[in-house]
């Protein structure tokens, strides 16, 4: 099934049920009002939401409304957790490489994580705000997942079973913040600002065989400005799964219902592929002519986020959000 956040005033929206093709909905009030209500109690209300969904796929929901992105809120408007990896090794070698650095041996064995800003997330169609072009405005396309309880020192085959749902992400960074913020040894905090969700976030059994063993074989479509700069696939060269990931976590802790785990920027040793981050496109530059040629965003430039299923049709909705001065933003409210 399918599911989304509508707004309402409210800061946790109301939880909608998407047709499979996203061109109708139904408000899941009879069954929850909030998504973070369905992962507190998985078991008995999401076979009642997927009641709602086959009659809504079938034509015969009897409140069912055009479905519209634009007044999506996030999936999960917020949650108890947002730590997001960086499981695509090739991204950290070309970035390394770039600045003529090594990779460390245990970054192909031990997961690299960061634990994000999950108070504040953005609806898939909401504003980039941000307070100077200066800070160096990058965005990260990803594909995110939101888990159930997952026990601590679970295994990774045990930490997949806790999955509940799939959407893809914009995990915005701020570039030149990041290299001091490093420096001090305690990881990112402002250069890492509101993360953005898809329209809908999908149950695993919408992705059929292009799910496997905590893998999405999809392809990453990337839109800047409205030319396609990234056509990369998520699946093969994932060095972590998503099962990788959470146990990483739950090494020490619980992860709990709600908690969601980003896979980092999605990369392809064929460069052919494009790119899915700013970020690495100039470290590609910087590997063949020595420096960097392509700038970071500004304001009024756009970007698109989407997956296709192997039916070529949209499965997660697209993200598409433009970058505005912080000044813009006051304006509106």
């Amino acid at each position: 099934m399918k599911l989304a956040t509508y707004r309402d005033g409210s800061r946790d929206g109301q939880l909608v049920v998407v047709s499979r093709d996203l061109s109708t909905a139904h408000y899941a009030t009879g069954i929850a009002i909030q998504m973070q209500q369905v992962l507190d109690d998985w078991n008995f209300m999401s076979p009642q939401l997927q009641d709602l969904y086959e009659t809504l796929n079938n034509g015969k929901a009897r409140h069912a409304f055009p479905f519209d992105p634009r007044q999506c809120m996030a999936p999960l408007p917020r949650a108890y957790q947002w730590a997001d990896g960086s499981a695509y090794i090739n991204h950290v070698e070309l970035v390394r490489k770039a600045r003529d650095s090594e990779v460390p041996d245990s970054f192909y064995t031990d997961p690299l994580m960061y634990q994000g800003a999950s108070d504040d997330f953005l609806g898939p169609c909401d504003d980039v705000v941000c307070a100077s072009e200066a800070f160096g405005i990058d965005f990260e396309a990803e594909v995110a997942v939101i888990t159930g309880d997952v026990r601590m020192g679970a295994t990774p085959e045990q930490a997949l079973d806790g999955i509940r749902l799939v959407m893809l992400a914009n995990d915005v960074s701020l570039r030149h913040l990041i290299p001091a913020e490093l420096a001090k040894g305690f990881g990112f905090f402002q250069s890492k600002p509101a993360t953005a969700f898809s329209p809908v976030a999908v149950t695993l059994d919408e992705l059929g065989d292009a799910w496997d063993k905590g893998r999405l074989h999809l392809t990453m479509q990337s839109t800047w400005n409205g030319r396609k700069v990234g056509m990369c696939d998520a699946g093969p060269e994932m060095t972590f799964h998503f099962g990788q990931l959470i146990a990483h976590i739950c090494k020490t802790r619980n992860v709990r219902a709600g908690s969601i785990i980003g896979s980092g920027t999605v990369s392809n040793k064929d460069w052919s592929h494009g790119y899915s981050c700013i970020a690495e496109k100039r470290a590609i530059e910087t590997i063949q002519d020595g420096k960097p040629s392509t700038e970071f965003m500004r304001y009024g430039d756009t970007i698109r986020i989407e997956m296709k299923g192997r039916d070529g049709q949209t499965m997660f909705g697209a993200i598409e959000q433009e970058i505005v001065p912080l000044e813009k933003d006051l304006a509106k409210r």
